[in-house]
């Protein structure tokens, strides 16, 4: 019985002993191969292409949509731009006009006060020649021995300083007696034989006509030879 025992754990460490020899020959499985479970080498190569593929169509895409939104920007610049010089164009255009109607309008201005101006010195103007032929009448009937007379002669320096102030005031009196008749500056009255004038020629002033710059403030009524 004892022997039986000891052949029998013999036999039990024998079989413990090839277990794991028996386990790592298992048939149909190469050495150092994976079994049907690994993944395939090729197939790991391929999702990686497919990953970097993935990514350069990425990058183009976005350099694209980068490439598409700067010319975009662009454009939208030019554009701003191009409305920014037309208001100031627009702009500048109104303001010349607006220079060109001030500077008219102040031509204008100027001329309607001259004219202004030029109405009401001719107005007083008109008003003074009356008191000038008074002078002249008065002075020219004095007789030649009272022509000494200190009065006579305080009238004729008041006569000759009226006179002055009135040329300096650009009022001068229109040449008659010896020119050819012109309705613009002579009123005839009436008509005369002359020996000495030729026809159509002033023979005779009645009143002395006078200008206030270059126009007629009184005209001369005068005598024209047949």
């Amino acid at each position: 019985m004892a022997e039986q025992k000891e052949m029998e754990t013999m036999e039990s460490q024998e079989t413990e002993n090839m277990e794991p020899e028996e386990a790592m020959d298992t048939p149909g499985t190469p050495d150092g191969e994976c079994e049907d479970a690994c993944p395939p080498e090729n197939e790991e190569t391929e999702e990686a292409s497919g990953d970097v593929s993935e990514e350069e169509s990425e990058e183009e895409q976005t350099s694209k949509e980068t490439q598409g939104e700067e010319k975009k920007g662009f454009f939208k610049k030019k554009e701003k731009k191009n409305k920014q010089e037309e208001k100031i164009a627009e702009l500048t255009d109104r303001v010349q006009r607006q220079m060109a109607e001030f500077d008219n309008f102040r031509k204008r201005t100027e001329k309607e006060k001259t004219q202004m101006f030029e109405v009401g010195a001719k107005s007083v103007i008109e008003k003074i020649l009356p008191v000038v032929d008074n002078f002249e009448r008065g002075l020219s009937a004095v007789p030649e021995e009272a022509k000494e007379d200190p009065f006579v002669q305080g009238m004729d320096k008041i006569y000759k300083q009226l006179m002055t102030e009135l040329e300096n005031l650009e009022v001068k009196p229109i040449e008659a007696v010896g020119s050819e008749f012109n309705p613009e500056f002579h009123n005839a009255v009436m008509q005369v034989e002359s020996e000495e004038y030729e026809s159509g020629i002033v023979a005779q002033e009645l009143q002395k006509g006078y200008m206030y710059r270059e126009s007629v403030v009184r005209h001369s009524m005068v005598a024209v030879v047949q």
